[in-house]
């Protein structure tokens, strides 16, 4: 039998509770350690999902000799030190998004995670949903032809209170930005991953409606690698908020999908298909995040078979560079290229 990948969490806010369950429910993981700064928080956090290790200082849990792998969710300002830590500690490292946001920091983690020879993943869950990964394979399979117009719609809602809960929220040290970086960074990865990557932005960011450093609202006119032209819309202010939704135009037809599943699935040569599209909906008991699930599968998996984990460190930067270059372009008022 294959022993058990063991993970400790860093930091028991509000997202760790989806590692945790993906670990409990994941048949080849184990949770045996949290750290938070707030030795309550630790110790509730621990007592909820049946924990005995629980500490304040995240370098004691990286003492842990039999830990194998760290998830790191903590503000997304302090993912470079702690990553750059744990790799020092010979821990494997599943971050959450965005993967830093520095652009030194993010270089940083990635060399110091190949120096010691251990795995740097990023948690980008909406890559592992099963409508995303059909839409990937329709667009590697050439099914709507060349990709001409790509549009991102990612428009949430936050109100002042949101921001006020927590001290690193909407600055610029921890944050690293607002509607793009923290709410708007998994559409944006899904952005670069379903076209390809960008090649130049302008763009206007700004604080429109709520009292922060950062900004509520963005919108980019972007150029694709492939030539495609392209959208980004992303805010925090409009109520009620949108579903995440994706366009995508190519010359054979066309894709659109948002959090509920497929919306438009229209090719040349089989007309309309989005009611033939049939794509099976995932659930586990006691997961509410199945892409969280898959990326904790995945990097245990990884580091079994020896291999890269489903999003590296160099490809979980891409988003966050993009993100970079839009803020630079609204700051510079022109054209940035990547």
């Amino acid at each position: 039998m294959t022993k058990k990948i063991r993970f400790g969490i860093i930091g028991c806010g509000v997202i760790s509770p989806l590692h945790a369950e993906a670990i409990n429910a994941c048949p080849n993981t184990e949770l045996v350690a949290v750290s938070d700064l707030n030795l309550e928080t630790a110790r509730k956090f621990a007592e909820a999902f049946n924990i005995s290790t629980y500490v304040t200082d995240y370098k004691d849990l990286l003492a842990i000799e039999d830990i194998d792998v760290v998830s790191i969710c903590t503000p997304s300002g302090t993912h470079g030190q702690i990553a750059i830590d744990a790799a020092i500690a010979k821990k494997n490292i599943l971050c959450e998004k965005p993967l830093e946001i520095n652009v030194d920091r993010m270089t940083q983690m990635i060399q110091s995670c190949r120096e010691q020879g251990v795995k740097l993943g990023c948690v980008y869950q909406r890559r592992a949903t099963s409508v995303v990964k059909r839409v990937k394979e329709a667009i590697t399979n050439d099914e709507i032809g060349k990709l001409i117009l790509c549009d991102a719609y990612l428009k949430y809602y936050r109100d002042q209170a949101y921001y006020d809960s927590a001290g690193w929220r909407g600055t610029w040290e921890m944050d690293g930005g607002g509607a793009l970086m923290n709410q708007g960074v998994h559409g944006i990865d899904l952005f670069v991953w379903l076209t390809g990557g960008v090649t130049k932005v302008f763009a206007r960011a700004a604080a429109l409606t709520r009292n922060i450093e950062v900004e509520d609202t963005a919108v980019s006119v972007l150029e694709c690698k492939n030539g495609a032209f392209g959208v980004i819309e992303g805010t925090t202010s409009v109520f009620p908020e949108r579903s995440t939704r994706i366009e995508l135009y190519g010359e054979k037809g066309t894709i659109i999908f948002d959090d509920n599943g497929i919306q438009e699935w229209i090719t040349k040569d089989k007309g309309d298909i989005t009611k033939e599209i049939k794509i099976e909906q995932e659930n586990i008991e006691g997961v509410r995040s199945i892409g969280h699930y898959h990326f904790i599968e995945d990097m245990a998996k990884a580091i079994i078979e020896d291999r890269e984990p489903m999003v590296t460190g160099e490809e979980a930067r891409k988003a966050v560079d993009l993100i970079l270059s839009i803020y630079e372009s609204s700051k510079q008022q022109k054209e940035v290229y990547l």
